[in-house]
């Protein structure tokens, strides 16, 4: 073929060929800024169309570019105080609002971020700004019947360490419960139940006094510890998170909030 048509049919099938003439050893670079925790995939592709990352000191700015897994990934200045800038906070989520998305007549926990439940005894921090709302997600979930520690962030790093399928972050809750439970029920609470046909991971739960446990868990499945307990006969009435990994929910009071402090992590 010639003429017009011709190159057209060309430039379209080299198009729709490329990704099956791919190197399969190669991998996408948002997937590998991801993995490295450089930022979230969305963020990472953020970056890239803006030509804000660079490979092996090449910038790039096409989507979809794949790379070689050991190359040395670099962020322009502009996307570094792009995340510099972005904020965590550490709600004490009440009893009574959702964690997530919310179906109608529940109310998101993410409406008490307002500069009038700022915690005052929190110490120096950010200086509130609307900004701060803007993306603020809950990395993990707290159902409606418990209180303590939510992370709000705006942060993909973030997100991805907390909730990302390979985090290994313990959640320290604080567990009131009702009914018996003899020593073969601890243990499998420790290791050995499942919950909608999946093994459950090795947990740590141990008695706080006698009508309250303390479970620590790396994992968090859906109203995971309600449902655990009813599998060894035992009725939750009252769970607070009191820890994330090395943050602690310590005096914040309930329906207060604060910034992550510079230096504080997870």
């Amino acid at each position: 073929m010639d003429g017009p048509l011709s190159g057209a049919t060309i430039r379209i099938l080299y198009t729709a060929s490329a990704p099956a003439m791919a190197d399969p050893d190669l991998i996408r670079l948002s997937k590998l800024m991801s993995e490295r925790g450089i930022c979230s995939r969305r963020e990472a592709d953020a970056y890239i169309a803006k030509g804000l990352v660079y490979v092996d000191g090449q910038r790039i700015s096409e989507l979809g570019t794949r790379v070689d897994p050991n190359c040395e990934i670099k962020l322009a200045t502009e996307a570094s105080r792009m995340q510099q800038e972005r904020v965590t906070v550490l709600l004490n989520k009440p009893i009574g609002y959702v964690s997530g998305q919310p179906e109608p007549g529940f109310t998101p926990a993410v409406t008490l971020i307002r500069p009038e439940n700022l915690w005052s005894e929190a110490g120096a921090g950010p200086t509130f700004q609307l900004a701060h709302m803007k993306g603020l997600a809950p990395a993990g979930r707290l159902d409606i019947d418990s209180t303590g520690l939510l992370v709000l962030t705006q942060d993909g790093r973030i997100a991805k360490q907390l909730i990302g399928d390979d985090s290994e972050i313990e959640k320290e809750y604080l567990v009131r419960v009702e009914g018996g439970l003899d020593g073969q029920g601890l243990k499998l609470l420790n290791h050995g139940l499942s919950l909608d046909g999946v093994k459950l991971r090795p947990a740590q739960v141990v008695w706080q006094n006698e009508d309250q446990l303390r479970f620590v868990l790396r994992e968090g499945r859906k109203r995971q510890i309600r449902r655990m307990c009813e599998l060894v006969g035992l009725k939750v009435v009252g769970l607070k998170r009191v820890r994330i990994g090395r943050v602690m929910l310590g005096h914040l009071p309930v329906g207060k909030w604060r910034y992550l402090r510079t230096g504080e992590g997870f």
